[in-house]
């Protein structure tokens, strides 16, 4: 008998459509999982459901609209292309599914296909770089719970984080080469926010703040978002030939101001009021286009930074579907 392993490739997710009603569906979803909005559940379910998602999907879709494309959602459309590429690389031993954490093609749908094909081991690897509870913990908490209902459990290999891979290093600098540096008068690491309390749960005893995440990372905090996403900063820096005063590492995507420091809009002002007029912005977290890309960074932080004096905000395209990018995968399974 031939074993065959079965690949559960996972990414954030997207609504079906940008129709107010497919958004809304999307952010219930989201919002509503307790890795997302940490709160008791009653108290999640009156913000999200009463207030939050009300008054937010209308808005949202009109954004969905302007990133929408002929393809639909780059997000979905990138995260096909990538699955179908790994699955040609891993050759006829592997067989590579797509899942998203949240709306479709959803996770359980996903492993249900996979137990009718009977694997004899499973990888899983969502497409976070970094580890974070709302992300990473979230996707592989679902596949825990569908395969717990399984009577037989293959053998089974998660993937947690891979922010200091090569090739995923390398294929977001090969991203940047197409832009000379030495154009640009300041270079942003811009990653997605998450509550600071996110952060201070991976700790069994005091907070982030108490450690050095943005110079270390040690057995300690080897899981802290924070930690990583400088982690990831230093080892890009270092590829580039950048100096520590030549970039700024922040946080974009802000629900409220308890969130991870500093905050990606704000830099984008100051850097425009101190006289800044062109700047190259990296989104690291992201490995495919998406809302947080092209329309935050790409629109949003470009009327910022034009109306507090600066001209150009340049972003480092998503590594979509990049070779290197698929390399970076196809070595993980490998080596898993």
């Amino acid at each position: 008998m031939k074993n065959k392993t079965g690949v559960l490739l996972i990414n954030l997710g997207t609504p079906d459509s940008p129709s107010t009603a497919d958004v809304r569906s999307y952010l219930f979803q989201f919002l509503n999982d307790p890795r997302v909005i940490d709160l008791p559940w009653l108290l999640r379910k009156i913000l999200v459901n009463l207030i939050i998602v009300p008054f937010r999907a209308p808005k949202s879709a009109k954004i969905y609209q302007k990133l929408w494309t002929e393809n639909g959602s780059p997000l979905l459309h990138y995260s096909n292309k990538v699955s179908k590429l790994l699955d040609d690389a891993l050759g006829e031993d592997y067989t590579v599914h797509l899942a998203m954490r949240y709306k479709n093609p959803g996770i359980p749908d996903a492993l249900a296909q996979m137990k009718k094909l009977n694997y004899s081991r499973i990888v899983v690897l969502p497409m976070f770089p970094q580890y974070a509870s709302a992300s990473t913990g979230s996707a592989l908490e679902m596949v825990m719970e569908e395969i717990g209902k399984w009577w037989a459990i293959p053998e089974l290999k998660m993937i947690s984080q891979y922010y200091d891979h090569p090739d995923f290093l390398d294929a977001i600098v090969d991203r940047a080469s197409k832009y000379d540096l030495n154009d640009y008068d300041h270079v942003l690491f811009s990653y997605h926010g998450l509550p600071t309390r996110h952060v201070d749960k991976i700790y069994e005893e005091g907070q982030c703040a108490d450690r050095d995440c943005e110079h270390e990372i040690t057995t300690e905090n080897q899981y802290c978002y924070k930690a990583s996403c400088f982690s990831t900063t230093r080892l890009l820096a270092e590829k580039l030939g950048l100096n520590e005063s030549d970039y700024t590492v922040c946080f974009q995507s802000r629900l409220d101001k308890n969130w991870l420091e500093p905050f990606s809009d704000k830099i984008v002002e100051a850097r425009a009021k101190q006289g800044d007029k062109k700047l190259l912005v990296f989104s690291p977290a992201f490995t495919a286009d998406c809302l947080e890309t092209v329309i935050e960074v790409g629109d949003e932080y470009q009327q910022i930074f034009t109306e507090n004096g600066g001209e150009k905000i340049q972003l480092v395209e998503s590594l979509n579907d990049h070779p290197l990018w698929i390399n970076c995968l196809k070595k993980l399974v490998l080596d898993s």
